[in-house]
Order: structure tokens, then C-alpha cells, then sequence
């Protein structure tokens, strides 16, 4: 799904202050007794919060688990309105990454400590640190593995599954992509095996639609008037902003933001939006965004509607990502996918008759593929599918919530690769709730302009009704074992009833009704709220190993943040995740 790195502290640390959330698979208060401040109010800078927040957490070893050859490496720090502070770390031991050794470590606005949110709920520290294996056999076995060609090999310490282990950490690439294998260093055995980009459509669906003999052939949208004005065009000296029109497949005719390389030249390029760009991947398997070729016009107009020009499916994407990056930071504050104020990219024309959409961490973009001609007729550059995908990033510049394990096929499984995939279902939908465009009805179905003969892929109000995929509407102990997609119900569900409700309502003309496993009534809070604390919860408290049972407490957690603990928000966070059934009581004693 993404492969686990450490960056190093000196890169520029973000600093969200927009009202977000939090979630996490321990979280750990303050030890008892009057706590300090690890520095003053008065040096509440990045570098001294980063700085406190790596003090707390050795101070407070027993609740971090942080010990001795720990190196903490700071991915993000947050900065609360209301004034705590929360600083993302991942870890290294001996200098060697720690796969699952993440944590969030939180403080007050005097940067006194006040909990944590760790990924691994016991030491790092392997039984040894001698291999058996050499870079090259682990490098032999991956290749093995992942039937690619296989880059060197980097000893990590393995902290997933509940225990740890020294392994080894290879990317092996083959000409659908990359994936990152992990190989015991002492036994030999491959530990995980997981492809690094996420696939809008799982193997088992394919197959499965395929076997079923269904063709997908998405309506297009109209040549209506642009939906908005957006940057006007200016003047000399160039470059300069253009004000383009995209002639799209699914969405009719929309404004884009473009760049005036000259007098009559243009570029499919937005400088109003951190240089975000779409280009033509020429049906290459390439994850080099370079490589890709520029969309360039001399009548600042992209498309015609139909699949005909190469241009159309490209401003389908580049739509697509402008109203992802404009949601998240209208609505959050969110510069950029990663907040970093960096450009978000896609490549459409990707690989041959790939029947599919990814986010690619590689190269950071979205990569679309024009469909395989029989199962899916068009690219599928459709705007719910974008906003899923680049969640995606936005999930892995944060928690970076990991499958549990994957199958010979390529199916994911286990309740954090679940979670990951309603997080990109929920917020996909929110794009399309934000850019309320009248040739995509914004609503909470999933895929519902991919042509499927059930007219969506998933929903959020009632996920069962997905026959596709077998989605669930609520947990059991089972489902860890489900695979990504279907799993991904349970929050979804939960997040749904958090902001509408349960039973029948509609919006926007679509229908919904939305049952409750334990048979209650949940009245919702509206979705600017839901959406609020599930964003919170992502961004603060969440890791990599974050279950059902912790993204209950996470968005708990975020809910008493944004709203207090005896707000009617709060109590009906617990609501909905009771009604999907997922309770203090049932939360399993042993975690996978």
C-alpha cells in the first residue's frame, strides 16, 4: 500500500492550525503527579515543540515505550486553536527504521506532556541484531516473492504483528509498480509482501466483474458554460495565470486555473494551487512524474467531452485534484496533500488498458488508467474516485495506516488497511459534497458514475447493500479477515450516522436509510461536524496499526477536543460506533 520511511527532522515541519482530529491504538494520559513544561509558552516554535515533545517521550518511557538506541524522527507537528500541541514521530533503533514503531506524543499549549498515541504496544528492541541472511539472499527471497527485480536491501527492525524482529526492507519493482517486502533477517521467512500504490478497485473485484460479464461504460457529462470563474489570465510578463476551460468526460465543461507559458501557449498547470499539474504518461508504466509528457494548448481549452482527445480525461483529473486540494484546505486548512505546500500531480494514459486508478507514494500522484477496453470502457479519472485516492496521500503523510497482510492475489486485509479505505471513501465523498458540481450530484455513494449495474460501488448509509464486494455494515470478530474494501463499511457506516443519521432521508434526490446493528436511533450532528472529528482523529490521533476499537477512541478523543466531553457531539460519536458495533465491552483483549 505505501512503504514505510523515515525523513529526516531537518525537512520543513508543517504546522496545522486549522480545527482537525485525532485517533489511535493506545492512547496513554499523563503519569500522576504535577507535570512541568518541557520548554516555555514563549518558544512555542516548531523546533521547540518537536524538541519538548522528544523529551516528554523519553521522560515518560513507561507510556511511550521508547527506550534506549530509540531515535525519534519528527514527521509533523500540529498546533490546536484551543492549544495542544501534537508532535508525529516516526522511530528508529540503532539506526535502523522501525517499521510500526510510530507515535504522536501530545502536549499542552505550555508543552507539558499529556499522552501519547502509539502504534506498537510493547518494546522494539529485537531478540537479536545479527542476521543470518545477507543483503543479498534477503534481496533473492523478495524478488522471489514479489516476481520483480529487486532493489537493494536495508536492515529495519520489524515491530508489527505484536512482537519484533530484524528484518530486511526491499522495494521490488515489476511493470505494474513497486512493492516493499519484508524479510526476516534471522529465519528467511517474507514477513509482508505489499504492493506500495493503492488501487482504487481490488484484484477480487476485477475478477469478479469479469467473471460476471459486466461492461462499465460511465456516462459523460455535458458542454455546459464553465461551473466557476476562476484566476483571471493577467498580463505580460509570463508565465502567468490562464483562465482555461476543460471540456471533461464526467463532469461537462469546468474552469481550470492554468499557466500562460507566452502569448497563445498554455500549460495544464495551476499556479494558483502549489504548481499542480496533469500530464500524459503515454501509456507508459513509468513512476517518474518527469517522464511524463506536459498537456500544452494554444487555445487554453482541454477536451472535447470524449474519449477521442487525449486532453479530456486529463482535465477530468486535473478538476478532480484542484477541488481535492481546495476542500482540504477550505475546509481544514490543508496546504497540499503532504500540507506542505507542494503541488499535487496526476498522469491519466497510464500503462495499457489498465483497468484501474492509484495513488502512487513513489512518484506522489495520482496515476489513471484508460480502462481495458471489456470490463471498463473509459479512464477513470471520475471525481469521487480522485478525492478517494488522494486521501490516500493524505492518510499516508499521516497515520499511514498499513493492510495487515496480503493475499497471493494482491488483496489487502485487516482492520487498518479497512480503515484507510473508508477514510478515502468518506473524505472522496466530501470533495464531491465541496465542489457541488450539477453534473455530479453530490451524495454518499461511492463509484455511482462508474456505470455498475447495482449504480454504485459503495455506499456509506447502508454498506451491505454492496453486493459487489461484500461489504459489511458493522464489526464482528471476523472481520479481520475481511478484505480492505469490504471492511472498510464499518467506519464508513459509523461516519455516516454520526452526521445524518439512521433511517430514511434524502439528499440531493437520493434516497438513504440507514439501519443501526443494535437496533437504536441515532439523530446526527450534520456532516461539517462528522467530517471535522474524523479529520481530527486522522491527523492526531491515528498510526499505523489503528483498529476499529481505536478509531472509536481517536474520534472520542477528537470529538471531546473540538466539542467537550459532555457535548451532544461527543455522546453521539459513541452512539454511532455502538450502533456499528463497536463498544468499549467489545474491544478484543489480544489485537492482531
Amino acid at each position: 500500500m505505501r512503504r514505510p520511511h523515515i525523513r529526516s527532522v531537518a525537512v520543513a515541519i508543517a504546522v496545522t492550525t486549522a480545527a482537525t482530529g485525532l485517533a489511535g491504538t493506545a492512547f496513554a494520559g499523563p503519569d500522576t503527579g504535577v507535570e512541568r513544561s518541557a520548554a516555555s509558552a514563549g518558544t512555542n516554535t516548531s523546533a521547540a515543540v518537536v524538541k519538548a515533545a522528544q523529551t516528554a517521550a523519553f521522560a515518560h518511557a513507561f507510556a511511550t515505550g521508547v527506550a534506549q538506541g530509540d531515535e525519534l524522527h519528527a514527521q509533523d507537528v500540529m498546533i490546536d486553536p484551543e492549544g495542544a500541541r501534537h508532535v508525529r514521530f516516526e522511530r528508529t533503533h540503532n539506526g535502523m527504521p522501525v517499521l510500526g514503531g510510530d507515535l504522536v506524543v501530545h502536549l499542552d499549549a505550555k508543552l507539558a506532556y499529556t499522552g501519547v498515541t502509539r502504534a506498537a504496544a510493547h518494546a522494539v528492541a529485537p531478540a537479536t541484531t545479527r542476521a543470518k541472511l545477507t543483503a543479498e539472499q534477503a534481496a533473492a527471497k523478495a524478488a522471489q516473492a514479489a516476481q520483480g527485480d529487486a532493489r537493494s536491501a536495508q536492515l529495519v527492525v520489524d515491530a508489527r504483528a505484536g512482537a519484533s524482529a530484524l528484518a530486511y526492507q526491499v522495494t521490488v519493482t515489476d511493470q505494474q509498480g513497486t512493492n516493499t517486502v519484508v524479510v526476516d533477517a534471522v529465519t528467511g521467512k517474507v514477513r509482508s509482501n505489499t504492493p506500495d500504490s493503492d488501487e482504487f478497485l481490488s484484484p477480487k473485484l476485477l475478477a469478479d466483474l469479469r467473471k460476471h460479464g459486466q461492461t462499465l461504460d460511465p456516462a459523460t457529462g455535458t458542454a455546459a458554460a464553465p461551473d466557476s470563474a476562476l484566476a483571471a489570465s493577467g498580463v505580460a510578463p509570463y508565465p502567468t495565470a490562464g483562465k482555461g476551460t476543460g471540456k471533461t468526460l464526467f463532469v461537462g465543461s469546468v474552469g481550470l486555473t492554468t499557466t500562460a507559458t507566452s502569448k497563445g501557449h498554455y500549460l495544464l498547470k495551476d499556479p494558483t494551487r502549489y504548481g499542480t499539474e496533469t500530464r500524459d504518461a503515454k501509456g507508459s508504466t513509468t513512476e517518474k512524474f518527469s517522464a511524463g509528457a506536459p498537456f500544452t494548448s494554444t487555445t487554453d481549452v482541454w477536451g472535447n467531452g470524449t474519449t477521442s482527445n487525449r486532453a479530456s480525461a486529463a482535465a477530468d483529473a486535473q478538476y478532480g485534484i484542484t477541488k481535492t486540494l481546495d476542500f482540504y484546505r477550505s475546509t481544514f486548512g490543508r496546504k497540499g496533500i503532504a500540507d506542505n505546500s507542494k503541488a499535487a500531480q496526476g498522469m491519466v494514459h497510464w500503462g495499457s488498458k489498465v483497468a484501474n486508478a492509484f495513488w502512487d507514494p513513489t512518484c506522489n500522484c495520482m496515476l489513471y488508467g484508460d480502462g481495458d477496453g471489456k470490463t471498463f470502457k473509459k479512464p477513470l479519472v471520475v471525481l469521487d474516485v480522485t478525492g478517494h485516492e488522494l486521501t490516500h496521500g493524505v492518510v499516508d503523510a499521516t497515520a499511514k495506516l498499513e493492510p495487515t497482510y496480503v493475499d497471493s492475489d494482491g488483496n489487502q486485509y485487516g482492520e487498518p488497511g479497512a480503515l484507510n479505505e473508508s477514510l478515502a471513501d468518506i473524505f472522496g465523498s466530501n470533495v464531491e459534497f465541496y465542489a457541488n458540481n450539477k453534473n455530479d450530484t453530490p451524495d454518499y455513494l461511492i463509484g455511482e458514475k462508474l456505470g455498475l449495474a447495482q449504480k454504485f460501488l459503495r455506499r456509506l448509509d447502508h454498506p451491505s447493500l454492496d453486493k459487489l464486494e461484500g461489504t459489511i455494515d458493522s464489526w464482528s470478530t471476523d472481520t479481520y479477515y475481511t478484505e480492505v474494501h469490504a471492511g472498510s463499511g464499518v467506519s464508513s457506516h459509523a461516519y455516516y450516522l454520526l452526521a445524518e443519521g439512521s433511517g430514511k432521508k434524502t439528499i440531493n434526490g437520493v434516497a438513504y436509510d440507514s439501519p443501526t446493528s443494535n437496533h437504536s436511533t441515532v439523530k446526527g450532528i450534520g456532516r461539517a461536524k462528522a467530517t471535522a472529528i474524523f479529520y481530527r482523529a486522522l491527523t492526531r490521533y491515528m498510526v499505523s496499526t489503528t483498529d476499529f476499537h481505536s478509531a472509536r477512541v481517536a474520534t472520542l478523543q477528537a470529538a471531546k477536543d473540538l466539542y467537550g466531553a459532555n457535548s451532544t457531539e461527543y455522546k453521539t460519536v459513541d452512539k454511532a460506533w455502538a450502533a456499528v458495533n463497536v463498544t468499549a465491552a467489545n474491544t478484543p483483549a489480544a489485537r492482531h
